[in-house]
């Protein structure tokens, strides 16, 4: 693929600059979990696992989906990877001889991944979810989820499973009242401590921290963490605190000018003419748009970086271009580059401050990137 029309450039020392940050806010032994979902959040799922999987403090890998998870095994990832979502019995045996943990949640889903463990002759290590303030999915902290945990350990008992870890997740980690969270790792911390007081069992992998979590509630950080927007330098919210880890984004988005041309004020620009120049401009059309998830709210209302300089759009963003506005900006011409995300000399473009200005948010923005960006991957 030609990476002159629109480019995703991938920093990896960046992610592993992440990481290193991330872990030195841990408290000695825990260990983490890259979650690298959604094609690791536009990232590029694969090259970055490749990419961190030998750090030493690196548990393994989370995902969102079987498939996902099949794509990392078969790039030759081989450290555990655990789905945190619903996994299909189809899927169940692959689970097994692929060694991928799933989240465990429902009772069929015991009973089912239990008989696939023992077709497949290895057993399906299981991350028990628990609810305790979600509502997504997960046990209930009460007597019907400690009843499910006994039946999970009565099954790891006869070999078909392996009740390797249990979690929960918060909901509400990346605000700055941190009551609510607070409280979900009580009624998490108490659901573990009844077990091992009940069951006498302590799971290998407990855990509950996400990004938010890493940076804010040190006393979440358990067996294990899951990193997942902090590690591509992005933030969970504006109202995480940014001292205690520094991150810096992975990836910029660029792109270049292919035509220039001046025009006089009355002028209608792209669909519908939303946008009608008043004096005379000079035009610069960028072949990026929505096709490449490039948000089209951003129509009349963003800017990108020429020259050290922001360059207003203009106009409705088209599903492949977009006009923008370099009258400000002397010399302006083809083949000039252009950055839709990242920095060029003084000025930046974040993906917190664009998806603010799409009515979106940053995790949404970096995810809807698609198929049709290369990525380019430097160290």
């Amino acid at each position: 693929m030609s990476n002159e029309r629109i480019c995703a450039q991938v920093d990896l020392s960046a992610i592993l600059e992440n990481l290193e940050n991330m872990h030195r806010n841990l408290k000695p032994g825990t260990k983490m979990t890259a979650v690298i979902k959604t094609n690791g959040y536009g990232h590029g799922a694969v090259p970055i696992a490749c990419a961190v999987e030998d750090l030493p403090y690196l548990w393994g890998f989370a995902v969102a989906t079987f498939e996902e998870a099949l794509e990392l095994r078969e790039a030759g990832v081989e450290k555990p990877i655990l789905i945190l979502g619903y996994v299909f019995p189809s899927c169940y045996e692959d689970l097994a001889r692929l060694e991928i943990r799933p989240a465990c949640f429902r009772e069929d889903m015991l009973e089912q991944l239990s008989e696939a463990g023992k077709r497949a002759g290895k057993p399906v290590h299981i991350h028990i979810a628990v609810d305790t303030g979600m509502s997504r999915i997960g046990v209930m902290p009460d007597e019907d989820g400690m009843a499910f945990v006994r039946r999970a350990l009565a099954l790891s008992a006869e070999g078909g499973l392996e009740a390797e870890g249990i979690f929960t997740h918060f909901a509400r980690a990346d605000e700055k009242d941190l009551e609510n969270a607070c409280g979900q790792l009580h009624r998490f911390s108490s659901f573990i401590d009844r077990i091992g007081q009940e069951c006498g069992f302590r799971f290998a992998c407990r855990h509950a921290s996400n990004s938010a979590g890493i940076i804010s509630l040190p006393g979440a950080n358990l067996d294990l963490v899951r990193a997942g927007i902090t590690l591509y330098g992005l933030w969970p919210s504006g109202e995480v605190p940014r001292d205690p880890v520094p991150i810096r984004p992975a990836m910029t988005v660029t792109s270049h000018v292919v035509y220039v041309r001046r025009v006089p004020a009355g002028t209608p620009v792209s669909y519908g003419g939303t946008y009608v120049t008043r004096a005379e401009e000079v035009l610069a059309t960028v072949p990026a748009g929505y096709g490449d998830g490039y948000p089209r709210s951003l129509s009349n209302w963003g800017w990108v970086l020429i020259r050290g300089q922001r360059a207003p759009i203009r106009g409705r963003v088209c599903m492949d271009q977009m006009m923008v506005d370099v009258s400000a900006i002397p010399g302006v011409q083809e083949g000039d580059r252009v950055t839709l995300i990242g920095q060029d000399g003084d000025e930046r473009i974040t993906m917190e401050e664009l998806g603010e200005l799409a009515g979106r948010f940053n995790y949404e923005l970096a995810c809807d990137l698609n198929a049709r960006v290369p990525r380019v991957y430097t160290h």
